[in-house]
């Protein structure tokens, strides 16, 4: 695919779902010091675990067949730190042989191994694409009764068609090194439905910088999906949780960069919710900053939060980027955030995630009242 003079290429890693780790095979471990590898082989030993150390290799081999994969899992987890658990190295091998160099670049941390072999409901999950995505309204302050935008979240769906929450797929995800796969299933996902439910507004997406590595081919098949939908770039707007951003703020800015070229706008989530928020603001220029919903609870009772909350929004005016209040549960907080100039607001005092989306609220009294899409 081509635009703007560039090529996209394909990700196998972010458009590939892995296999699971089925059968009999050999697990290969390289060990970061020999203290760690002592109160392996002390633990295997006491457990009655077949193993092998392979001086030339300086690694331990283990035959893991059936149960002994999940008593494995279970001994590492409870004999070794997470330091040593993140630092140690393994090759999973599905016939019993020494592996090849072509095979090490499967190499993965003994931490992340284990969290995969405890994946497999979400590995069906992917492989089925069962998600679905549900949409948020963001309004205007000024008038809530006024949709600005739709933020779309990810719910995934189990075998008995039953909602699983966000934080739970993510943080599988994330624990077992396939974010890479599951975030990009999310991007797509959110704008089909969102071309199913035919949104004219603006469409959040959230996306994970930990999950791209290269922008012109991880968010490949992201972009062919907003083109084949017929949404216009300017309508789509790229959220990054501030709490969730890489030690490499140079690689943040790249991607970010990225959307910008293509046309697309950009949030901050979750700001006030880390340590570094004025210094991201300056590097990063986003269009939009959505306020932690963390600081919005109680702003009107609470002077620190309101405090910082208030410098916040002075700021963002200051530098003519688009405040969102986030998590607005109660109509003072809402009265708050508009007096001092927020100029958008999201939370369940306006409209819980739903699917179809909304397509209008008012309030009446203070009560509110929706109407659904049909």
């Amino acid at each position: 695919m081509k635009r703007s003079g560039k090529t996209f290429g394909s990700c196998s890693r972010c458009e590939t779902v892995p296999e699971k780790i089925e059968g009999s095979g050999g697990l290969y471990l390289w060990f970061p010091v020999s203290h760690t590898l002592n109160k392996v082989i002390s633990a295997l030993t006491g457990a009655k675990l077949e193993f092998q150390f392979l001086e030339e290799s300086k690694c331990l081999y283990i035959s893991l067949g059936g149960i002994a994969k999940e008593k494995f899992s279970t001994l590492a987890a409870s004999v070794l730190t997470n330091q040593e658990l993140k630092e140690t190295k393994v090759l999973w091998m599905r016939e019993v042989e020494q592996p090849k160099l072509r095979d090490f670049y499967r190499s993965t941390s003994l931490d992340s191994f284990i969290n995969f072999s405890k994946s497999d409901w979400l590995l069906d999950l992917l492989s089925e694409e069962r998600i679905t995505t549900h949409f948020q309204p963001i309004v205007y302050t000024s008038d809530t009764s006024k949709i600005f935008a739709h933020e779309a979240l990810l719910r995934g769906i189990d075998e008995q068609g039953n909602l699983i929450p966000p934080g739970r797929l993510f943080g599988q995800a994330e624990s077992a090194g396939i974010i890479f796969q599951l975030d990009a299933l999310a991007r797509t996902r959110a704008i089909r439905e969102a071309k199913v439910h035919e949104i004219k507004e603006l469409l959040f997406i959230n996306f994970s910088p930990t999950s791209v590595y290269d922008p012109a081919t991880c968010l490949r098949r992201t972009v062919q999906a907003i083109d084949e939908a017929g949404i216009p770039h300017s309508n789509i707007v790229f959220e990054v949780a501030e709490s969730q951003h890489p030690p490499d703020i140079d690689h943040l800015i790249n991607i970010l960069r990225f959307y910008r070229e293509a046309g697309f706008l950009i949030a901050l989530d979750d700001f006030g919710s880390g340590s570094s928020n004025l210094n991201l603001m300056h590097q990063l220029r986003p269009d939009f900053i959505k306020l932690d919903m963390q600081l919005i609870r109680n702003v009107h009772q609470d002077y620190y939060k309101a405090l910082i909350t208030e410098k916040m929004l002075e700021i963002a005016v200051q530098l003519e980027i688009k405040t969102v209040a986030e998590g607005v549960e109660t109509v003072e907080e809402l009265d708050w955030v508009r007096e001092r100039g927020a100029n958008f607001v999201q939370g369940y005092l306006i409209a819980k995630p739903t699917s179809p989306p909304i397509t209008n609220t008012s309030y009446i009294g203070g009560v509110q009242a929706v109407s659904l899409s049909d």
